[in-house]
C-alpha cells in the first residue's frame, strides 16, 4: 500500500536571506510522496522575487528533487492567513507546517510519519543555533530546556515543526486569519479541548537559525503574552506547557520596580546616619550590579506585562480573534 501524501506548507514575509536554505532543506526530504507550498505574506524585501525562483508545480528542475513545488501569493495579512491559505491549496493526507528560518533534517517527515498512527497531530523538536549573542544563547537553551521537560503526549504542536491530519484540522476551523500571533497554540488547543492526541517524536529534528537580535527577541515575547491572553480567555482550564518560563520572568518587572522605589523612598535623606548611609550605597550598587548583569530578564518582563496590557485591550475591543471582553453570548 502507498504511503499517504503529505503537503509541506511555509510562509514568508521579509525573510529573503532565509529562503533559499529553507527550501533546499525541504526539498532534500527522504519522503515520498511530497509537495510543497509556500505562501509570500507580502514580503518587500525582495523575498516575493526569490521565493518565486522555486516554483516548480511539474517538479521538472534538479533543485525541486522530484517535489512539486507551489509558491503563492497574498496581501500582508500575516503568518496564520498564510498558514490558512497554503491549507486550502494542499492535497496531502497530512499538512506539515514549519517556518521559514528553519532548516528541517533530511528525515523529519519521515520520523514523524512513523509515528502517526492513531494522532490528530506529530510534532517534532526544534534546536536553536546559540549563534554568538547573550540573546541567541539565552534563546537556544530556553528552547532546548522545554523540549527536555516534554513528554510524548504533548500539549503544543510547534509552528516550525508540526504536522496534522488535513480532514481534521479543516473541520477544526483550520488556522483562523483573525489571530494575532500563536496559531499554533489555538490549534493545539482546539485539538486537545475535542479529546484529540499531539504526539511528540524527539527525533524529526528541524533546526533553527540563531534569534540574535534582541529587539526581535523581545517582539517575539511580547507577541507570545498578548496571544496568550486570548488563548487563556478561550480554552480555561486545558493544560498546556508553552508559559513555563514566563511564570518566572513575568515577576521581575514588579520586583524591580518594587525595589527601586524603596531606595528613592528610604534613601540617605538628611535624617539618615552617616552608619546607613554606606549601607545604603552598598545595597543600592549591588542592586545595580543585578540589573545590568540580568538586563535582558527584565526587558523580557517589560516585553511580557506589553503583550499582556496589549491582549487586554484586543479582549475589550474584541479584536485579533478575541469575543469582546464585554458581548453578549
Amino acid at each position: 500500500m502507498s504511503e499517504p501524501l503529505v503537503s509541506v506548507t511555509v510562509c514568508v514575509r521579509d525573510g529573503a536571506q532565509w529562503i533559499d536554505d529553507c527550501m533546499a532543506a525541504l526539498a532534500a526530504q527522504t519522503y515520498r510522496p511530497l509537495e510543497i507550498i509556500a505562501v509570500d505574506d507580502g514580503s518587500s524585501d525582495g523575498g516575493t522575487e526569490v521565493i518565486q525562483k522555486w516554483h516548480d508545480s511539474e517538479a521538472s528542475r534538479p533543485e525541486s528533487n522530484g517535489i512539486p513545488v507551489q509558491v503563492l501569493t497574498q496581501e500582508p495579512l500575516g503568518l496564520s492567513a498564510g498558514r490558512s491559505k497554503a491549507l486550502r491549496a494542499a492535497k496531502g493526507e497530512w499538512v506539515a507546517i514549519t517556518d521559514i528560518d528553519c532548516r528541517p533534517e533530511s528525515d523529519w517527515i519521515s520520523v514523524m510519519m512513523a509515528s502517526s498512527d492513531d494522532v490528530e497531530a506529530v510534532t517534532g523538536r526544534t534546536i536553536f543555533d546559540e549563534g554568538r549573542t547573550s540573546v541567541s544563547k539565552l534563546r537556544a537553551r530556553m528552547i532546548a530546556a522545554k523540549y527536555n521537560d516534554r513528554s510524548e503526549q504533548a500539549t503544543l504542536a510547534n509552528g516550525p515543526c508540526s504536522m496534522f491530519r488535513r480532514e481534521n484540522l479543516v473541520a477544526r476551523g483550520g488556522f483562523d486569519p483573525a489571530w494575532y500571533h500563536a496559531e499554533d497554540m489555538e490549534v493545539s488547543m482546539r485539538i486537545l479541548e475535542s479529546g484529540g492526541e499531539i504526539r511528540y517524536v524527539a527525533d524529526a529534528v528541524v533546526n533553527h537559525v540563531a534569534e540574535e537580535s534582541l529587539l526581535q527577541f523581545l517582539s517575539k515575547r511580547r507577541r507570545d503574552a498578548r496571544a496568550h491572553v486570548r488563548i487563556v480567555r478561550g480554552y480555561r482550564g486545558v493544560k498546556h506547557d508553552f508559559t513555563n518560563d514566563a511564570t518566572i520572568i513575568t515577576p521581575l518587572l514588579p520586583v524591580v520596580l518594587l525595589v527601586s522605589s524603596s531606595f528613592f523612598l528610604f534613601g540617605p535623606l538628611d535624617n539618615f546616619t552617616a552608619t546607613m548611609a554606606p549601607l545604603w550605597i552598598v545595597m543600592a550598587s549591588c542592586f545595580l550590579a543585578a540589573l545590568i548583569a540580568f538586563r535582558i530578564h527584565v526587558l523580557w518582563s517589560c516585553a511580557l506585562w506589553t503583550g499582556a496590557f496589549e491582549g487586554c485591550i484586543d479582549a475589550v475591543l474584541g479584536r485579533n480573534g478575541h469575543r469582546r471582553l464585554f458581548a453578549k453570548k
